[in-house]
This record gives C-alpha cells, sequence and structure tokens, in this order.
C-alpha cells in the first residue's frame, strides 16, 4: 500500500490540513493494524499565530515544529490526553496540523479496548471524534513524538479518494480562547461535510 511521503508535508499548511481530510492514519501495534479516515484536521501556522506553541519562540517542547516536515509532534495536556499533530512546510517555519477526529476502519475490537471505561464498550461513535479520543483508541502517546511518519510502520498515513471541494467546510479552530481575536476567527479547521465522526464542540 502506497503511503503519504515528505513531500506531501512539505507544503503550505492550510493546503495540507485541507488534504489530509480522507487519508487513512494507520497505526502498526503489535503486529495488528489500527487505522481510521482522517475527517477533521487543524492548522497551526508561524510565530505570528497566537494560537500556536511556536507563538513565544522556539522551545524545548515546541523545537519539533521548526523541524522538517512529515514528523509527529505529540504532545500531553490537562494531565489526561494526548494530541497527534504532523508537522509541515519548510524547516525553520514552525507549522503544525492537528488530528481532530477519525472515522474508525480497521482493529475497532482494540480501539474499543483502549478506549473502554468502567468494563461499558463505548459507542462506535465515540471512539475517535475527537484528537485525544483518537490517540487513546490507536495507543498514540508521546513516546511518537518525533516519529516519522512517512516510513510505513508504526505510525503512517495512506492515500484516500480525494475530496470535492463541496464535500469540505473550514472554520475557526476550537479552544483557542487565549489567542488573539483573528487567530480566533481565523477558518483553520476543516471537516468533512454531515461526517457524523467529526468532533463535538
Amino acid at each position: 500500500m502506497p503511503i503519504l511521503t515528505q513531500e506531501f508535508f512539505a507544503r503550505p499548511t492550510l493546503t495540507v490540513a485541507r488534504d489530509l481530510l480522507g487519508q487513512r492514519l494507520v497505526r502498526d501495534l503489535d503486529g495488528q493494524r489500527l487505522s481510521g479516515l482522517i475527517v477533521e484536521t487543524e492548522a497551526y501556522i508561524g510565530p505570528d499565530d497566537t494560537a500556536s506553541h511556536a507563538r513565544m519562540g522556539r522551545t524545548d517542547r515546541n523545537a519539533i515544529m521548526f523541524g522538517p516536515a512529515g514528523v509527529a509532534y505529540v504532545y500531553f495536556i490537562y494531565g489526561m490526553y494526548h494530541m497527534l499533530n504532523i508537522v509541515t512546510d519548510q524547516p525553520d517555519f514552525p507549522a503544525a496540523i492537528l488530528i481532530r477526529a477519525l472515522e474508525p476502519l480497521t482493529g475497532q475490537t482494540a480501539m474499543q479496548a483502549h478506549r473502554q471505561k468502567n468494563n461499558r464498550p463505548l459507542k462506535p461513535i465515540n471512539l475517535t471524534n475527537g484528537p485525544g479520543k483518537l490517540c487513546q483508541a490507536l495507543a498514540i502517546d508521546r513516546r511518537l513524538n518525533h516519529f516519522p511518519i512517512t516510513q510505513g510502520h508504526t505510525l503512517w498515513l495512506e492515500p484516500g479518494d480525494p475530496l470535492p471541494d463541496q464535500a469540505i467546510a473550514a472554520g475557526p479552530r476550537v479552544g483557542i480562547d487565549y489567542a488573539t481575536p483573528e487567530c480566533v476567527a481565523a477558518p483553520w479547521r476543516f471537516w468533512i461535510k454531515g461526517n457524523r465522526f467529526v468532533s463535538k464542540r
């Protein structure tokens, strides 16, 4: 199966964020394939984006955003959730895309085991319809921070069917009230219209 190469990610971030919709995110976990269709993304672009981790300049935490495209940037927030981002654009320009939601494709039994609470199975709709949920379902954590996702093992992306413009919506990003008004309003979140696995907001 072909995979998305570094050239796919080394492009303007908004273009990549839109083009990631409909691609397949794949996790190989001890020989088991867990995968989902990307249905929602969110772009963070440059040092002037006050919603971005790069807004304060280069740090030990965000240095990966200044590196080569096609690398996973995984961080932990609220003491609870991991978030999967993919570095984009050119080296020394800090930009990345948050994978916000997936439509599960394969490995749903394992996803259930990773996400299950109180021995009660979750509805399929709730397995991967949020950035923290999808990381938990696919066992993505900080051990995959800095991982190059263009090698075709452990964590990678496979091409899906192209989506027409009329199938895609764009709007403001989620949970960035700390940013400046223009950054809060920027339509840098993309999702597949009508897909029930798009995250709750």
